[in-house]
């Protein structure tokens, strides 16, 4: 049985039993949350998502186009793969350049 986080995404189909699964597991969820692409998933149980945004330059009065990666946690009953749009939600570290954790895929054809 998959407990409520918070948000309003669908609960995975499908059980895990990791500890730092946010629907499964002990992991609250807190701060920001963002959707980006999936573009690595050879780490284990992470994936780097890159964010495409943009910021506006006051002095012009134009917007300029940004992009960073973020490291994420990827629990196994979720499982997101390179090409996935995801939703990521900020927790608590997780490790040196983890804290956030993919909360919901949408496949990419």
């Amino acid at each position: 049985m998959a407990k409520d986080i918070g948000l309003d995404v669908p609960a995975p189909e499908k059980e895990c039993d990791d500890i730092n699964c946010p629907f499964h597991g002990e992991l609250p969820i807190r701060g920001q949350v963002l959707v980006g692409t999936v573009v690595s998933d050879k780490m284990d149980k992470t994936v780097v998502i890159q964010r495409k945004h943009e910021i506006l330059i006051k002095k012009y009065q134009r917007y300029e186009k940004r992009q960073s990666k973020i490291h994420a946690h990827n629990p196994s009953c979720i499982s997101a793969k390179v090409g996935d749009v995801v939703t990521i939600a900020e927790c608590r570290p997780l490790s040196k350049t983890k804290s956030y954790v993919v909360v919901k895929a949408e496949a990419q054809a």
